[in-house]
């Protein structure tokens, strides 16, 4: 896992593998896991899968890496905790897998939640090989 910043604003997550060093062998197949470890969560709630690249793809008028074959983003969101209105700003959560010939890139934005953030963290972690 690597910590950077997107567009020096976005403070996110990302890992990328060579595919011979992941668990699995395609987007499905890992969106299929982050949906199970959310369901296994006490407290994560799943939302949506959205095919971000589906999407992209069917704009007349869109700009994407020749390199990406498929783009999945996870929706869920751990709220359990409402202390002020504005901390519904940084829900829900995802976790973005694009997947690339030789490669998977996944990401996720940082976390305020500690608990969350490692939740998530150990979930990406768990898409490589032990």
């Amino acid at each position: 896992m690597k910590s950077m910043s997107i567009k020096d604003t976005y403070p996110i997550q990302a890992m990328v593998l060579d595919k011979e060093e992941a668990r699995f062998t395609n987007t499905e197949e890992i969106v299929a896991y982050i949906e199970e470890k959310i369901a296994a969560h006490p407290v994560a709630a799943y939302i949506a899968t959205f095919d971000h690249y589906v999407h992209t793809k069917n704009l007349p008028e869109h700009e994407m890496d020749e390199k990406i074959i498929d783009v999945k983003i996870v929706v869920f969101c751990f709220g359990k905790e409402l202390p002020i209105p504005q901390i519904a700003a940084v829900r829900p959560r995802s976790i973005a897998v694009v997947e690339e010939a030789d490669k998977f890139t996944i990401t996720f934005m940082d976390a305020p939640n500690p608990q969350a953030h490692e939740a998530m963290t150990n979930w990406v972690k768990g898409v490589k090989k032990s």
